[in-house]
């Protein structure tokens, strides 16, 4: 198992020291695929507007389109950040919960962005992953807040659904960020093109800054 982190742990450290504009290796970034007929597809147009918005504004040397990549496969462990999202129902098996696992402790970094409706399943899933660990609201003063942009108040509320207050929850393995999930927020849609949801312009711009803080910190702060 020692061998196995630190050699996952280095490879994933690779991506940290490429991942921005100084090389020439364009890296990318995924999708998350899972099954329990939830719209894991949701926000099309969101990854390539945060990558475009984070190789202009933070440096980073990403490939303009994300790839999809599910959860079981041992592809997952190509990339250094994951995207989850979708409204609905998530299941994982036993044999995908270990597979994320093992990313996780590895250097990977999972994003999990609630649309509205994934929060009462994904909680449960998560617990197949880490058993012994419980997620956490992180304080405003986390760095994943104050990379490039600060964000003083933790997330930003860019859609409104229940009035809830926008919140940001991790997962700490062994001091280390493995999971963040952003809850009552819907950054994804924030991402996506104006056209879909019609949000103004500084609520856009919020979400594409907190986005890019949040690959700015898998990429710098997550291994």
């Amino acid at each position: 198992m020692v061998t196995r982190y630190v050699r996952f742990t280095t490879f994933f450290a690779f991506f940290a020291c490429s991942i921005f504009a100084n090389s020439q290796v364009l890296t990318k970034i995924a999708k998350l695929k899972y099954n329990g007929g939830g719209d894991w597809y949701a926000n099309k147009t969101a990854l390539p507007n945060l990558i475009a918005f984070s190789n202009k504004e933070i440096g980073t040397n990403l490939d303009p389109e994300e790839d999809i990549v599910e959860v079981g496969s041992r592809d997952i462990f190509l990339y250094p950040y994951l995207y989850m999202t979708g409204h609905g129902n998530v299941v994982f098996s036993d044999t995908e919960a270990a597979n994320l696992r093992k990313y996780l402790i590895g250097g990977g970094f999972l994003h999990i962005d609630d649309n509205y409706g994934l929060d009462k399943f994904v909680r449960l899933e998560l617990k197949k992953i880490f058993p012994e660990l419980e997620l956490i609201a992180l304080p405003f003063n986390h760095p994943i807040y104050h990379q490039k942009f600060d964000f003083e108040d933790g997330l930003p509320k860019i859609h409104e659904h229940d009035g809830k207050p926008a919140q940001g929850f991790g997962l700490i393995y062994e001091g280390r960020l493995v999971v963040f999930y952003s809850y009552e927020c819907d950054l994804g849609n924030g991402w996506e093109d104006q056209r879909i949801h019609h949000d103004p312009e500084e609520k856009r711009l919020q979400a594409l800054r907190m986005g890019a803080n949040i690959l700015a910190y898998c990429f710098t702060n997550s291994f």
